[in-house]
């Protein structure tokens, strides 16, 4: 995760202790905020995909368009984790904003694979549960690292086991696929929203948009895998 250039003890700032609950609530909310917009740019880019007979057409004939989506998205994100200290912060945004758009392009499938109420439904299940999470790991005493780590190892595993069963075509694994995939991500929900705190913390003023925009790519990533992976459980077939 993005690591600003430098750090400050709480007792660096005038206001003390009461200046850095401020500023760690300003850059929640920021964070919160921009997480928010770019689901909701997301959600619009795929809608609208969908509704292209243009766009769906060039899908199936040309395939290969959606492997160039993943290596975007993949640049996207390494671009921002590993460069967002030289970037300016509208570049950074921009950046977030232009990976939210690709994710759409790349996700408008889920429109014609499953039904609206069905997609409706699980986003509601998808936003509670991500909302629970995320207030217990802003609000636990309880440091998460231990936690975390095993879960990335986990996911790594996840990624793994999903690129087999590409080949495998196996229902029962796809479906024990689909509940560790729910259970990992919220799990690192509750990880990434405290190390978003504890980074906030710690970081300078001027850090914050930054912070806020690297912190709402992680949890951004946490809701949409959390979603894809319930709608597999619950959202059935389209009929």
């Amino acid at each position: 995760m993005y690591q600003p250039d430098n750090y400050n003890n709480y007792n660096n700032y005038p206001q003390g202790g009461q200046g850095v609950v401020s500023l760690v609530s300003n850059t929640m909310k920021r964070v919160y905020f921009k997480m928010t917009l770019a689901l909701i740019v997301t959600a619009l880019t795929a809608f609208w995909a969908s509704a292209s007979a243009g766009y769906i057409n060039f899908l199936v004939s040309h395939q290969w368009f959606m492997w160039v989506l993943v290596i975007a998205e993949l640049g996207f994100v390494i671009a921002l984790s590993g460069a967002i200290n030289k970037l300016s912060n509208l570049g950074a945004s921009a950046l977030f904003y232009l990976f939210a758009i690709v994710n759409g392009l790349m996700l408008c499938t889920i429109f014609l694979a499953y039904s609206p109420s069905a997609i409706t439904k699980t986003f509601f299940i998808t936003a509670g549960t991500f909302g629970a999470m995320s207030v217990y790991g802003y609000f636990t005493t309880s440091d998460l690292s231990r936690i975390g780590s095993f879960l990335i190892m986990a996911l790594i595993g996840l990624i793994i086991a999903s690129i087999v069963n590409i080949f495998l075509h196996s229902s029962s694994l796809d479906w024990i696929i689909s509940i560790v995939g729910v259970l990992i991500f919220i799990g690192l929900t509750a990880w990434d929203t405290q190390q978003v705190k504890r980074m906030a913390m710690m970081a300078p003023s001027e850090a914050v948009s930054k912070l806020a925009t690297i912190g709402a790519l992680s949890l951004y990533l946490d809701f949409i895998n959390l979603f894809l992976y319930l709608l597999r459980i619950f959202g059935g077939n389209r009929d």
